[in-house]
């Protein structure tokens, strides 16, 4: 599966949250929306990433932007994970990697010499309209999220 390109409509899909919510890209026509997919909970950058999304969090919304993390891990983790962090926004739990599979993000990786299939930390900037307008792949947490704000200004 290709993820969309830059410039097309992001398919409609709904999953599920924290919050006891689910997320639906229909549900948020008329918002920007940012989403990022991090590879774990409560791991040194993915904690950085979504404290640098939180600390920005005010300045997204005044510009109509909402912010969803992704991971694979379950509603459970997530919960203890945003609300240790005091995260304003809510994450999604992948655990079937539909959403992975849309944005193309599951990637080869290597860790000490192993190879393995895994999230590729990476973002995507959808409009008002649902249409791709920026992706950031094989992101590095500083400086991130200010960047992501930059580009939804720019809109």
């Amino acid at each position: 599966m290709t993820a969309p390109a830059i410039g097309e409509p992001i398919a409609d899909f709904t999953a599920p949250a924290t919050s006891d919510s689910e997320v639906s890209l229909s549900a948020l026509k008329g918002k920007h929306v940012v989403i990022y997919f991090y590879p774990k909970d409560s791991t040194p950058g993915c904690t950085t990433e979504g404290q640098d999304f939180r600390d920005l969090y005010d300045e997204f919304q005044a510009l109509d932007t909402e912010i969803f993390g992704v991971s694979r891990d379950g509603l459970r983790s997530h919960e203890n994970f945003k609300s240790k962090q005091s995260f304003p926004f809510e994450l999604i739990s992948d655990k079937e990697e539909a959403l992975c599979q849309l944005f193309d993000v599951i990637k080869l990786k290597k860790m000490y010499g192993r190879e393995y299939m895994g999230l590729e930390r990476s973002t995507f900037l959808i409009d008002k309209s649902g249409t791709l307008r920026q992706e950031w792949r094989k992101v590095k947490v500083k400086g991130h999220a200010a960047e992501v704000l930059e580009a939804v200004k720019a809109l």
